[in-house]
């Protein structure tokens, strides 16, 4: 059963996050890779996002502590009615370099995808229709290449979480702070071992690359 839920956007340190929560024993923690090497998940995620089916949340998180990044951040208001005993935890970052970050990574495998549709029912195929769904024409409405109505978009999401749920009850965390100010909104103890530092841009690089059956983008100048 669900006990932290993250309303984080992706890029915005959840695979960090994710690792973190793993080492305090609040795992395993749910987050979009999980969807991404899994088609039995992926099946599940595509009905729910893009065919309107009615979600069993308790099933398709069933296993997992913690959920992060993906869909954990777009319906973070359901996810949280359905495991009203879970805490809430916003990550944040620079809007700027948010931003970059996803443009260079995230956005790349939807030019792609788009620019060379990949085999119809495939899972790349399948990938491509449920963050098309949420993500570009859902939470952006198709207008993420406008970088100030990206950004607006990101600085709304957070302030709807705090606003939505009360900021007594949401942790607004930078991974960069470390384990402090996580674990002490956890009441854990910190542990002796630097804070996780996981997937950079040149690293999401090469998952997007590998999920859109292709070669790694270029670095971006």
């Amino acid at each position: 059963m669900l006990k932290l839920i993250n309303a984080g956007l992706g890029r915005t340190g959840t695979t960090s996050l994710k690792a973190a929560l793993d080492r305090l024993g609040l795992g395993p923690s749910f987050h979009m890779f999980d969807i991404v090497g899994d088609a039995g998940r992926l099946q599940q995620w595509e009905r729910v996002v893009c065919d309107g089916a009615d979600p069993d949340w308790a099933a398709l998180f069933a296993g997992y502590g913690a959920a992060v990044d993906g869909p954990c951040a777009v319906h973070y208001q359901q996810i949280g009615r359905a495991f009203p005993d879970a805490r809430t935890i916003l990550t944040v970052r620079d809007a700027e370099s948010w931003y970059r970050s996803t443009h260079d990574t995230l956005y790349q495998f939807a030019l792609r995808s788009a620019a060379h549709p990949p085999q119809p029912g495939s899972a790349q195929a399948r990938l491509f229709r449920i963050t098309t769904t949420m993500v570009w024409d859902g939470l952006f409405e198709g207008r993420f290449a406008d970088k100030d109505h990206a950004i607006d978009v990101y600085h709304r999401h957070n302030e709807d979480v705090v606003r939505t749920l009360g900021a007594g009850n949401v942790l607004v965390y930078d991974v960069s702070q470390g384990w402090e100010p996580l674990c002490d909104f956890l009441g854990a103890d910190v542990p002796a071992e630097a804070f996780p530092r996981t997937n950079d841009t040149a690293s999401m690089r090469r998952r997007v690359a590998r999920a859109a059956g292709a070669a790694p983008a270029p670095a971006a100048g």
